[in-house]
């Protein structure tokens, strides 16, 4: 239930067509989870925060440099040297005290993810690393839970909204990982929170079916254009190393 406060925070929201209190409640009563909270899921995570999101759980190891600061909004140049997702925590609760806030100094991996996830109902995939990226599809293709798949790369970007047993998963579309992708490419912070805006808006929309979120659809940003496209995907790949191997819970 929403409180009075609630309500007057988040009025001008629930003045949008299709999206009242019910909507409201719903990503009150949300755990969302975001991998990386740098250039992609900073800015995935602060909307998510604005929108109402009941509780957050943060993954991601390091510490922060001073390359960072050119994309990582949640960051500060004071910070410099101290844990990145403690300094994405302190920001967080500054901007919404009400938020849950759970915090994990390390990147997705096989041995850790199912900690991680737990009580998730929905996970934001902003990892740089295909091989995280399928740990992360893997375990939400397991446990049924929701996936929003951002990625970046100079000034293009994709969002992939996946509902594991209606749609593609990423093992689907990518059956192996890239040979030319690479952990360091150019990265400017704009694009990457332009991205990230659109993956927050496909997962309220997947959360609250407030409107028809775009399953079954890879939506590309191009900002050199710019422009914004929904590419329809094939169905399902019948090879699929994920979902022929993993039976959802």
């Amino acid at each position: 239930m929403l409180n009075k406060k609630d309500q007057e925070t988040y009025s001008w929201q629930m003045d949008l067509p299709g999206f009242g209190e019910r909507e409201q409640t719903i990503l009150k009563s949300t755990t969302a989870l975001v991998t990386r909270v740098g250039g992609l899921g900073g800015p995935v995570a602060q909307s998510l925060v604005a929108a109402g999101i009941g509780k957050i759980i943060l993954a991601h190891k390091g510490d922060l440099r001073r390359d960072d600061l050119n994309r990582q909004i949640l960051m500060s140049s004071k910070w410099i040297g101290r844990p990145r997702v403690n300094c994405a925590s302190l920001t967080l609760n500054n901007f919404n005290e009400d938020i849950e806030i759970i915090s994990h100094n390390d990147n997705v991996n096989e041995d850790n993810i199912d900690e991680i996830i737990s009580g998730s109902n929905i996970v934001f995939s902003c990892a740089p690393l295909f091989s995280e990226r399928f740990v992360l599809n893997n375990a939400c293709i397991k446990s049924n839970i929701p996936l929003v798949d951002c990625s970046m790369y100079a000034m293009e970007g994709r969002v992939i909204p996946i509902v594991p047993g209606t749609s593609q998963c990423l093992r689907c579309i990518y059956p192996d990982e890239p040979t030319h992708w690479k952990r360091k490419f150019p990265v400017m912070g704009a694009v990457s929170a332009l991205v990230a805006q659109i993956g927050v808006i496909e997962g309220i929309k997947i959360l609250t079916n407030f409107m028809p979120p775009n399953i079954g659809s890879m939506i590309t940003i191009d900002a050199n254009e710019p422009s914004i496209e929904k590419i329809k995907l094939a169905h399902k790949n019948i090879n699929c190393k994920t979902c022929n191997s993993i039976s959802p819970r």
